[in-house]
């Protein structure tokens, strides 16, 4: 799996978020919560959607369980946040580093990247993470989440 590291601009996003763990893993509520409502979010930057994770500060992946509760968010990039439809919130990934890699077939495989990232790339990278939101972008090589030709950018922050 291809690395590239970029360095992202700072993007505010509109979204709905829960609070979730990997063993109770309420990402499809979510998410079919906020694609019924996605229209009444005005000024979008782009078409693509949002996937992003808030870990605990300072947390260690090697400590990471099933039960590690984070912050998971459903959203989009927006231009401006003057209209924010009831309900839903912002949320800011702060300008910075970040690895990035692709993602290639379904949900329920996103776990063996996962391993591969933290496992495997990460130790061996020279970087460390930052502590500062880990997110997915799904834009039009995304197919849905059980098609095995979707496709995510999966972003990381890092620090040398």
């Amino acid at each position: 799996m291809k690395s590239e590291i970029i360095e992202f601009e700072k993007l505010r996003l509109i979204g709905l978020k829960i609070t979730t763990s990997l063993s109770e893993d309420k990402t499809f509520n979510l998410w079919n919560s906020f694609m019924k409502r996605r229209g009444e979010i005005k000024n979008r930057i782009n078409d693509s959607y949002y996937s992003i994770q808030k870990y605990p500060e300072n947390l260690d992946m090697d400590s990471f369980t099933p039960i590690t509760i984070f912050e998971k968010w459903a959203a989009v990039a927006v231009s401006n946040i003057n209209e924010i439809p009831e309900g839903m919130e912002v949320v800011e990934i702060d300008a910075g580093k970040f690895a990035k890699f692709i993602h290639f077939g379904t949900a329920s495989d996103f776990y063996r990247t996962s391993q591969y990232i933290y496992g495997t790339w990460l130790p061996s990278s020279g970087f460390e993470l930052r502590n500062a939101h880990h997110f997915e972008i799904m834009d039009s090589n995304y197919k849905g989440p059980d098609d095995p030709d979707s496709q995510e950018d999966v972003f990381i922050p890092i620090k040398s």
